[in-house]
């Protein structure tokens, strides 16, 4: 407010990371308020905007809104200051134009521009957070700001209220390496997360003081381990021929990071091709290149880049930085043969080969602080919702087109990550995430059944054709959004009956979301109401429980789905408590997790009734283990054997802390018939050895209904144990001594009483 009324007068001004200079003259030493609901006319003369007069002073009042007006506009307007009687001469009348004349000309002489919302789209001079236009971001790049908005957080680590900091959207600074780098000075030795999107091979900056991220790269990488590799080819023919999905997955990507440029961050852009112009019209290799050239290819450039952001600054290019910009210039020109000259131009900026000095390095900071927006809203926000294939995989920093993990990579990802950054976090659902995590450990499972799935996909749009709203001659909601509904209501319905009305109102409002997000059909700016409710009434339909063909056999093949995704879960709890790193747990998780994107996933959670389910699981562990095992495997759908499981791991954790913390990372390799059916690693600490065990792929092992447990399962299958390690085990979840003979650990022996195992042994 302070810089609403005074401009660069305030002592705020430099807070803000406001271009005060912009060239279009009704923002020249102007701010953007770009908070009207109508065109700024529409409001004036509808009465909609009010001049007030309170013991503040003077302001504008736009509803809830208040825009404190200029004390050097007062004497203009107000030669013997403001009282009621003058004030309320410049409130016009609705339907007379005229009336507001004066208001029109009070408002014009302010330091801010009221503006329909939508101008921010196109015309802009202040950077928002992504395309929300009342968030404008801070200049923590300058040390007063950063002091100023730190000192509380100073405050209350010197008082040790804080141990950690996590810090979200590094990637929206202008200099995260700096940034971090103070932050450690002042903060000390706390424990410091950053919330970094790792693409696929992506590392965290090697100069960055932090533990590590906050584990979105972990989640993607566990989660592929469930996705069966085979299937890939399978799911895509599946998926394309199902949802007649025309575009490559590259140039569908492509096309919706441009949708979003001239959707949401048009003026962005515009603001960084008149940088570049600025800098290029002096060089003679620039002089020629138009601002319309230079913002084309500016575009294209963005559009194509394989990461969230770079981290050039003039200190550093890193061979990683260097490898993704050239991906993404290279890419733009084969593209884009006829913008070559503007492209290779760009190019010598970011790779720092042209002539170093403050114009061209302040640009290299600026362009990237709009690709990590433009990815975010891009792929997370708009292709995650449209490019359907598997949705399981379409995840915050995940990649969709990459199906499944082998067991090999995905121990080489987590030793790389031991090296790099063993305190990270390893998290399976955050705030963030589009499903939760035991929706994607059902979804999973059908990587598995790629044949019934097709089988009855071709079933279910026979039967729910006509439950289709025919609309413009074609149906409403089309095969793709229709794809995407099956997967989520397999992922995501309920273990009880008494909860599917509550689920098919959720359903119905994520449906409505996941629309608007895909921008096809409808769109958040501008909704298509018929498309939404030909969508809505599907949903009705399709859960209808009586004449109704089709719920009965989904239902059938949906329990399929639950009771080895359940299987799933758990060997996912495993992984994330037993690996190296920080286990994350997101509120609700500790029961089964079935919730969609926010703000499904931010409902109140229920706390008291799962410390009552934990007080129950102490008492009954003192009382009888194994009949407390044998009864939660039996009622595995209530999630008490989640809570369990965890409950189970976290007290091992604590009393073997060590292992956990420092111990080294073994990947273990596991022979038999079904060899590939399972996942093995040891952590050990000199004498001190962990060995976790977790199943998966366990569609060809059992049929419905029968725990992958004893011999009788697993048969040959062994985990072979370094010649160091232990011949005896306590398994810490059963409490059952186990015995390895020739260093084979029999997976019959090792998942005898529970489908999943953390055994401890010393030597």
């Amino acid at each position: 407010l302070d810089v609403l009324e005074k401009g660069q007068a305030s002592s705020y001004y430099r807070f803000f990371d406001i271009d005060w200079d912009h060239p279009y003259q009704d923002l020249k030493g102007r701010l953007l308020a770009p908070f009207l609901g109508k065109f700024y006319a529409e409001s004036l003369e509808n009465g909609e905007i009010k001049l007030e007069l309170d013991e503040k002073g003077l302001s504008i009042r736009y509803y809830n809104w208040r825009f404190p007006l200029s004390r050097d506009s007062y004497a203009g307007f107000f030669p013997n200051g403001p009282d009621e009687q003058s004030v309320a001469r410049f409130n016009g009348t609705a339907g007379k134009p005229e009336t507001f004349n004066e208001l029109d000309q009070l408002i014009s002489s302010q330091l801010y521009r009221l503006s329909f919302w939508k101008v921010a789209s196109e015309e802009i001079n202040y950077r928002r957070f992504f395309n929300i236009n009342e968030l404008i971001c801070l200049r923590v790049e300058d040390e007063a700001v950063f002091e100023a908005t730190h000192a509380l957080i100073f405050r209350l680590i010197k008082e040790e209220k804080f141990d950690g900091l996590r810090i979200d959207h590094v990637d929206g600074l202008y200099d995260p390496a700096g940034y971090l780098k103070r932050l450690r000075q002042k903060v000390g030795d706390i424990y410091l997360l950053v919330e970094k999107i790792l693409a696929e091979g992506e590392k965290l900056p090697e100069d960055w003081p932090v533990q590590g991220t906050t584990g979105y790269d972990f989640l993607n990488q566990i989660n592929a381990l469930f996705c069966r590799k085979e299937g890939a080819r399978q799911f895509a023919k599946i998926y394309y021929k199902f949802a007649g999905q025309p575009l490559s997955y590259d140039q569908l990507l492509a096309d919706k990071k441009r949708l979003i440029i001239g959707r949401h961050m048009a003026g962005n852009i515009d603001n960084l091709a008149r940088q570049m112009k600025g800098i290029s019209s002096g060089d003679r290799y620039g002089r020629d290149i138009t601002l319309y050239g230079l913002r084309r290819a500016l575009v294209e450039v963005m559009v194509y880049f394989p990461v969230y952001r770079t981290y050039v600054n003039q200190d550093n290019l890193s061979a990683q930085d260097r490898s993704n910009i050239m991906a993404a210039v290279t890419e733009a020109r084969a593209k884009n043969p006829a913008l070559c000259y503007e492209i290779d131009f760009i190019e010598r900026f970011l790779l720092r080969e042209y002539k170093q000095g403050e114009g061209p390095a302040d640009f290299i900071m600026k362009f990237q602080q709009y690709t990590a927006p433009l990815m975010a809203k891009g792929f997370e926000d708009t292709f995650l919702y449209i490019y359907n294939k598997f949705i399981s995989l379409n995840e915050v920093g995940g990649d969709p087109n990459r199906f499944g993990l082998s067991v090999k990579d995905f121990h080489k990802f987590i030793t790389q990550r031991f090296i790099a950054s063993p305190h990270g976090l390893n998290a399976t659902s955050t705030h963030d995430t589009k499903r939760g995590e035991d929706v994607r450990s059902r979804i999973n499972v059908l990587s598995e059944l790629a044949g019934e799935w097709k089988n009855n996909l071709k079933v279910w749009s026979r039967l729910n054709k006509a439950k289709k709203t025919i609309k413009a001659g074609n149906y409403a909601p089309d095969t793709n959004d229709e794809y995407f509904i099956y997967q989520t209501m397999l992922g995501a319905l309920p273990f009880q009956e008494g909860d599917y009305p509550a689920f098919k109102q959720r359903l119905k409002d994520y449906v409505v979301k996941a629309v608007r997000e895909a921008k096809v059909h409808t769109a958040w700016l501008k909704p298509d109401t018929e498309y939404e409710e030909a969508c809505l009434k599907f949903v009705d339909e399709i859960m209808k429980q009586e004449d109704n063909r089709f719920w009965p056999d989904f239902l059938a093949w949906q329990k399929k789905i639950v009771f080895y995704g359940m299987f799933n879960s758990l060997s996912q709890l495993l992984l994330k408590i037993a690996l190296p790193g920080v286990p994350d747990f997101y509120q609700g998780t500790e029961l089964w997790d079935l919730s969609l994107v926010d703000p499904d996933n931010r409902r109140p959670i229920d706390f008291a009734a799962r410390k009552d389910v934990l007080s129950l699981i102490k008492s009954a562990e003192d009382d009888d283990l194994p009949a407390l095992m044998k009864e939660l495997l039996k009622t595995k759908s209530d999630g008490r054997i989640k809570l369990f499981l965890m409950y189970r791991l976290l007290k091992a954790r604590k009393a073997q802390e060590e292992i956990f913390a420092r111990g080294r990372y073994l990947p273990l390799r596991v022979e038999g018939h079904f060899k590939d059916h399972v996942i093995a690693f040891a952590r050990r600490l000199k004498s001190r050895w962990l060995v976790a065990v977790a199943p998966r792929f366990l569609t060809s092992l059992v049929e419905v209904g029968r725990d992958p447990l004893a011999e009788e399962v697993w048969q040959d299958a062994a985990v072979v144990l370094p010649s160091a390690a232990p011949d005896s085990w306590r398994d810490t979840i059963s409490n059952e001594e186990i015995k390895v003979a020739g260093q084979k650990l029999r997976l019959g022996a090792a998942l005898k009483d529970f489908p999943a195992a953390l055994l401890y042994g010393e030597k």
